[in-house]
């Protein structure tokens, strides 16, 4: 069991890493979430490729946005690069 944990911890870690390292823009929300919306249609509007994680498709993908929350699953989650923002200006 202990193993497991370590190796799905390690999965996570490896992940973030490589999202930073590659510095791509991605975006996690959830369909119900206006400040997901928001911050989407912000990025569209600018002309920002990014990649849109809709975790009520992609559930397994939650484990990756609560390392990135500190365990929150707050909505939504931008990651560009090393720099990662929570909510939509503060608020989400």
């Amino acid at each position: 069991m202990a193993l497991k944990v370590l190796v799905n911890t390690l999965r996570l870690i490896n992940e973030v890493i490589y999202t930073q390292m590659n510095n791509q823009i991605i975006l996690y929300t959830r369909p119900d979430c206006s400040y997901s919306d928001a911050l989407k249609s912000d990025l569209l509007e600018q002309s920002i490729d990014f990649e849109e994680i809709d975790l009520s498709i992609k559930p397994e993908k939650i484990s990756v946005l609560e390392e990135l929350t500190g365990g929150e699953r707050i909505t939504p989650v931008l990651v560009n690069g090393d720099t990662v923002q929570i909510g939509y200006y503060g608020v989400g």
